[in-house]
């Protein structure tokens, strides 16, 4: 690797480590959020590309929480975010809705049902913190 930095200031493991990982760690966010709509900034007004990073963003953290409270040490823990929409929440599904309850019946084909049910009892036991 090239670098105009200082030997005597950045150790080659160090500036490797550190600041060159990181560096392709962010990149990796970026793209991530990219494949969450936004990249789709297309319109001539800026309120609605600025509303639609908003929400990428929102769905972003979102994901990241699902991933690190609900998919810890399972098959998807370090899946990127458009697996993880594939695989465990684009799914078919009926949804009843009664007085009391809400009513949610997979696709009797859906092959992560395990999975689904794994992360919906990890998020449920999860503290709610604001």
């Amino acid at each position: 690797m090239v670098t105009s930095l200082a030997a005597e200031t950045w150790p080659a493991q160090a500036l490797y480590e550190d600041l060159y990982c990181a560096r392709g760690e962010m990149e990796n966010r970026i793209k991530e959020q990219l494949m969450l709509f936004a990249d789709r900034t297309s319109t001539a007004f800026l309120r609605s590309n600025q509303i639609r990073l908003y929400f990428s963003s929102a769905a972003y953290l979102l994901l990241h929480a699902l991933r690190r409270l609900g998919l810890r040490g399972t098959e998807l823990a370090q899946a990127q975010c458009t697996t993880i929409r594939l695989k465990l929440l684009k799914i078919g599904a009926l949804i009843r809705i009664t007085v009391r309850r809400v009513w949610l019946s997979l696709a009797g084909g859906y092959p992560y049902v395990e999975l689904f049910r794994q992360v919906y009892a990890r998020l449920r036991a999860a503290p709610l913190r604001c």
